[in-house]
């Protein structure tokens, strides 16, 4: 009997210290990698304990777009058309110790979805898109909100349910 509890205690220690991955809710911009300009905002959001990620605005020909004055860009490859700003391309990331890892991220203007991995090094995120053991990472820079467009209000975040893209 003193074995058991003596394995159950050490058992909860060790489930009590295991590493959790970063915070890595907020909002968040891509860069291109070619000309090193941001590309999009992105906000990851917690739902049910696992993270997502909507586009909150977009960048095309140089300008700023967002849902406050609706893009005429949409994603064409997916249901329903959605304008990319607004629209969930990460979803289903869970909490995998360093990492989250488990879900999926989706390239929306050529309609593919990879496998994601998400993880913070140096204050960035690190975003992995994959299929199988290949793929390749993007770096995400910490981004404020005082550097979208005045006007702009994506909502609480807090409130939002997921909406998982569907192609076509």
């Amino acid at each position: 009997m003193k074995k058991l509890f003596l394995l159950f205690f050490m058992l909860l220690i060790f489930i009590l210290y295991l590493p959790a991955a970063d915070n890595i809710t907020g909002l968040w911009h891509g860069i291109d990698e070619k000309t090193g300009q941001t590309t999009m905002y992105i906000y990851i959001y917690p739902y049910h304990g696992k993270v997502f990620g909507r586009m909150v605005a977009t960048y095309r020909d140089g300008l700023l777009k967002d849902l406050y004055n609706k893009p005429e860009v949409k994603a064409e490859k997916w249901a329903g058309d959605p304008y990319y700003a607004g629209m969930d391309i990460i979803w289903n990331m869970e909490d995998k110790g360093k990492k989250w890892k488990k879900g999926n991220i989706c390239d929306p203007k050529e309609g593919k979805i990879y496998g994601c991995e998400l993880w913070k090094e140096k204050g960035n995120l690190i975003v992995r898109g994959k299929i199988g053991p290949f793929g390749r990472n993007q770096t995400w820079l910490p981004a404020d909100k005082s550097e979208l467009p005045s006007g702009l209000d994506y909502g609480n975040p807090s409130e939002w349910v997921p909406v998982i893209p569907v192609l076509k």
